[in-house]
């Protein structure tokens, strides 16, 4: 497999009242991200509320979102749960189903120390052929330090790293470790912070419906154009900071049903908006001139 890059949309999962897959609304927010030039997707991680599933929909999930996307762009899908067993059995089936690569975090809510994560990843990584992605976010799990990723990365098939931290230090001093490998920018406000500081792409929830723009952030950069790119992801930022104001994925969801994509609600046990809630942010977003923008 070549080495992933580019603008990957950490996939929204469409629920039905159930919180099954609303398998239709999938393709359709699919076939939307692919007219819009997607590079890739983030199947059934954080944004994609792939831990809150049942295990089965995840399957589900994993499988009808590798139907839609084809060939057409790279498929990563996340696998990790709380229980190692199910772990590898959701890699094995990812493989299966066809995924480009899979994803994890470490383990987390327990303690961990660092020959425990180290296994961890290397089991992972042993049930499977296809590349493994170290999913990193300290907001998940403990800090991993710059040798821990090093002695990863030297498996053969744990080939890349989403880096979804602000500190870019160890960033970058990852990049000048290993030039080879692929690593992801995590955080959507500071995608052209990590471009500058070597990612090779980005993978975030905004771009579900800020995928132009973010895809314009990243060919501003790859062209040169630091004056272009910076001020579109200024932009950007500050519509990310007005989200922020209320919980990101049931504010993504409520975006997303604005703009005519019939996704549900979070799963639980995550907030549902009421009437009136959803209406005052959505009203918020409108006097940011964000759904100008979108639209």
């Amino acid at each position: 497999m070549k080495k992933i890059e580019g603008i990957m949309p950490a996939l929204i999962t469409p629920l039905t009242r159930d919180e099954k897959i609303n398998v239709p609304v999938l393709n359709k927010l699919i076939d939307r991200h692919l007219s819009q030039g997607a590079d890739g997707f983030y199947i059934g991680g954080a944004t994609g509320e792939g831990f809150l599933l049942d295990f089965d929909e995840r399957k589900t999930l994993c499988e009808k979102a590798v139907e839609f996307i084809g060939d057409n762009a790279v498929k990563i899908v996340h696998i990790t749960d709380m229980n190692m067993n199910r772990t590898i059995e959701l890699a094995r089936h990812a493989e299966k189903a066809g995924a480009d690569a899979i994803s994890a975090v470490p383990p987390f809510y327990f303690s961990y120390d660092e020959e425990d994560i180290y296994n961890y990843y290397v089991r992972i990584a042993d049930a499977v052929s296809i590349p493994l992605m170290i999913y990193y976010t300290p907001a998940a799990a403990a800090k991993l330090s710059l040798d821990l990723f090093k002695r990863l990365l030297e498996k053969e098939n744990i080939t890349a790293v989403k880096w979804t931290y602000s500190d870019y230090d160890p960033f970058i001093q990852l990049r000048a470790a290993r030039e080879d490998i692929t690593v992801m920018n995590g955080p959507d406000e500071m995608l052209l912070c990590g471009l500058a500081a070597g990612a090779d792409g980005g993978i975030g929830s905004t771009y579900n419906f800020l995928l132009p723009q973010m895809k314009a952030i990243y060919a501003a950069y790859k062209k040169g154009d630091m004056a272009e790119a910076l001020g579109i992801q200024r932009k950007v930022t500050g519509l990310i900071a007005a989200m922020k104001k209320y919980p990101i994925i049931p504010g993504v969801k409520a975006i997303l049903e604005y703009l005519g994509f019939e996704v549900g609600a979070a799963a639980s046990p995550q907030k549902h908006f009421s009437d009136e809630e959803k209406k005052n942010y959505i009203d918020m977003l409108i006097s940011t001139g964000l759904f100008d923008i979108v639209r």
